[in-house]
């Protein structure tokens, strides 16, 4: 049976289940309790008040984090003529139609994001089998399919995320490195937090947030103040 190590356990014993952290103070116990030395991820989780059985109860969005996810986002854009320039002058790693519908379709996903102009989208849902189980399909709704492609993609090289909430009506979403300074941290953090509540479904009733967590890859999590989130 795995056990967590001696750091983790350390900082997880001076926690309560019943302690609620603001989100400063809930930054700081993280950032002071690393339990390993590679940068971790910062990620915060929320419990919600809605029936994931429901379509229209359902939460998605994106949110660009103010200081950036941490991490270098690879580009594919699939597009022809003068949106596919566009993306390559915008910076996408990857920019193609023919060619890159081929390639994806014979397995590749060596890239984060995909986007692609609405034209391409009748042969960009072709890929259905490869790109939804990775989460990798363009959406209008995420800003994915879109004729604008170079501001598509510099928006996912700023620090653009995709949140989605699972079948038990739950919402993860990183928000940077362990790295990252304190205010930085919160900056983005709270660029998620608004996010998710502008989201809530207008079929949501009673209470939309029921509990919130912050915490980083290797560490135990904190449970967040509700006033937080209000």
């Amino acid at each position: 049976m795995a056990t967590h190590g001696k750091k983790y356990r350390k900082a997880a014993e001076q926690l309560d289940s019943e302690t609620v952290y603001t989100l400063d103070g809930a930054i700081q116990f993280l950032k002071a309790n690393q339990t390993t030395k590679f940068d971790q991820t910062a990620e915060i989780a929320f419990r919600l008040g809605v029936d994931p059985t429901k379509s229209d109860q359902a939460v998605r969005g994106t949110v660009v984090l103010p200081n950036g996810t941490g991490k270098n986002v690879t580009v594919l854009v699939f597009a022809n003529g003068p949106a596919a320039d566009a993306a390559r002058a915008a910076g996408a790693d990857f920019v193609g139609f023919e060619d890159m519908l081929e390639k994806v379709k014979g397995g590749f996903t060596g890239f984060d994001v995909a986007i692609a102009t609405p034209d391409a989208m009748k042969e960009v849902r072709k890929l259905g089998k490869v790109l939804g189980p990775r989460g990798l399909m363009p959406n209008p709704k995420t800003g994915t399919v879109s004729d604008d492609t170079a501001s598509a993609v510099k928006a996912c090289k700023a620090g653009r995320v995709e949140f989605r909430m699972d079948r038990h009506g739950n919402v993860s979403v990183p928000f940077g490195k362990m790295s990252f300074t304190a205010d930085a941290l919160k900056g983005n953090a709270k660029a998620v937090i608004d996010a998710v509540v502008s989201a809530k479904p207008a079929a949501c009733k009673g209470i939309y947030i029921k509990r919130t967590t912050l915490s980083s890859t290797m560490a135990p999590g904190l449970r967040l103040d509700p006033r937080e989130t209000a």
